[in-house]
């Protein structure tokens, strides 16, 4: 093995972190006694399945100790609680694995299964909908039927890949699971256990479950630390830590000096969330103003130093196979951006618009992870002619603004972009609130999210996601409220 520790960039490291590790491992038969994962936010809350804070991050911490009846590697979907499934009309059967136990030594069994659907129908899993099955059934101690409300494409992924399973006899006599974080609450069936959480911190430490049932993991303990961007890299060379983001700019001089640097798809993506239920964001044409403004090309090679992709506003990367490329791409226009803003009735006086008296004054909310994407975006919106305040806050506080619809702009950056179609649903729908899209009052959109779901044939769903795309600009103009900015972020 060597030396150098593996470098992970950006959302490479929520998204290939399992893989990390266990590439590691399974490369040689040498054990890892410590690998120590960099992370500038630090604290995704208490890694229990209802504790964890509802972001890649937040699972990646909870999924260590709890297990899906289905995961997904690099070439698929690969069997994990379940051996084997099969779709029977509106219903999945899954062959259960009769090796797994309960980190508490407790056998795990189909009741655990139907207990988990059950459960999160009263107390429902934030990242995935209990309406989707209808009911579970045990058909033996290792046999499960799951039965659908309807067609449902995505299931495999988005269902049996994420819903964490959870141990029947510890959580049927939890009544708030949000509240319980006692020990117990973290009894899973996954590769480690936690030794110890320090939120303050914002540090998590694990260590191997000996018994896990596709054998005993060859790193002993795993630990994340908060560590900022900005120190990362020196935190990498002094062998503080294995892995870490890294700004752009030293990702090269880690390479040459013999660190590894993984490179991802551009699931990850950075946009401009805009309160579209505010005046004057409410006006379609004010936003497209916004966008004008933005030289997005100038981001990806100043921000990010090439590291990245300008995005498609269609959310999906131009990349991805899904991405629509006649969908409009709003390019860099300031003229135009003048030009819209005069129509609604700005005007220019010395460097900033004003109306009625009043400079086209806004704030934008910024975390450590984007402040310098503020920064820029600010520059080339005033260049324009629109005053921005820059407010720095940590994410979760931001996402607690925009989900209560009291801000302005926002910067946000998440991955997920590679996964199924579905995320469509939950960024421009009802799925999450710390999204500023949330637009339910189109029907048409509406309606081609909940038929692009529920198609099962795989060249007719594609079709849709591409109505969905057009559809998000020519129809109801919503997604120049969550315009993408460089999809893929640190990694190319």
């Amino acid at each position: 093995m060597s030396s150098k520790v593996p470098l992970a960039l950006g959302f490479a490291v929520v998204g290939l972190l399992l893989l990390i590790f266990c590439n590691m491992a399974a490369a040689s038969d040498e054990t890892i006694d410590m690998f120590t994962i960099a992370d500038p936010t630090g604290d995704w809350g208490f890694p229990s399945p209802y504790g964890h804070y509802p972001r890649g991050p937040g699972y990646i911490r909870m999924s260590l100790i709890f297990d899906t009846l289905v995961w997904k590697d690099q070439n698929g979907y690969v069997p994990a609680l379940a051996e084997s499934w099969q779709l029977e009309d509106d219903a999945y059967v899954f062959d259960l694995r009769k090796n797994a136990t309960w980190q508490d030594g407790e056998p795990f069994t189909a009741n655990d299964v139907v207990f988990t659907i059950d459960y999160t129908k009263e107390h429902p899993y934030p990242l995935v909908s209990p309406k989707l099955v209808k009911s579970a059934e045990a058909l033996d101690d290792y046999t499960v039927k799951l039965y659908l409300n309807g067609s449902y494409a995505p299931f495999i992924e988005m269902v049996a890949g994420a819903l964490p399973i959870l141990p029947e006899h510890i959580y049927s006599n939890v009544a708030n699971p949000a509240e319980f974080l006692e020990d117990e609450a973290l009894t899973g069936m996954g590769p480690f256990k936690l030794v110890d959480y320090d939120r303050a911190q914002g540090t998590y430490l694990y260590e191997a479950y000996d018994d896990y049932y596709l054998g005993a993991p060859k790193v002993k303990q795993l630990r994340f630390v908060k560590v900022s961007n900005e120190m990362a890299a020196a935190a990498l060379e002094k062998g503080d830590v294995d892995a870490a983001t890294v700004p752009p700019e030293k990702a090269e001089d880690l390479g040459v000096a013999g660190f590894d640097v993984l490179r991802g798809s551009h699931d990850g993506i950075t946009k401009l969330m805009v309160n579209h239920r505010k005046e004057p964001f409410s006006d379609a044409r004010f936003r497209q103003a916004l966008y004008y403004a933005i030289d997005r090309q100038a981001l990806v090679d100043t921000v990010l130093r090439g590291y990245g992709i300008i995005a498609s506003p269609g959310l999906l990367a131009h990349d991805n196979d899904l991405c629509n490329p006649n969908v409009e791409t709003y390019d860099y226009d300031p003229a135009r951006a003048g030009e819209l803003l005069e129509e609604l009735g700005y005007t220019k006086d010395g460097q900033y618009f004003t109306k009625d008296g009043e400079p086209l004054e806004m704030e934008m909310l910024v975390t450590a992870t984007d402040e310098r994407a503020g920064e820029m975006i600010k520059q080339q919106l005033e260049q324009t002619g629109f005053k921005v305040t820059l407010r720095s806050l940590d994410s979760k506080a931001r996402d607690s603004l925009v989900s209560e619809w009291d801000f302005d702009l926002a910067l946000n950056s998440h991955g997920g972009m590679g996964a199924d179609p579905e995320i469509l649903s939950r960024l421009i729908g009802e799925g999450f609130s710390f999204n500023s899209a949330r637009y339910f009052e189109n029907q048409e959109l509406n309606d081609l999210l909940s038929r692009e779901v529920s198609e099962m044939d795989p060249d007719r769903r594609k079709e849709l996601v591409d109505e969905v795309q057009v559809c998000m600009l020519r129809r109801c103009r919503c997604c120049p409220c969550i315009m993408p900015i460089p999809a893929g972020r640190t990694m190319v």
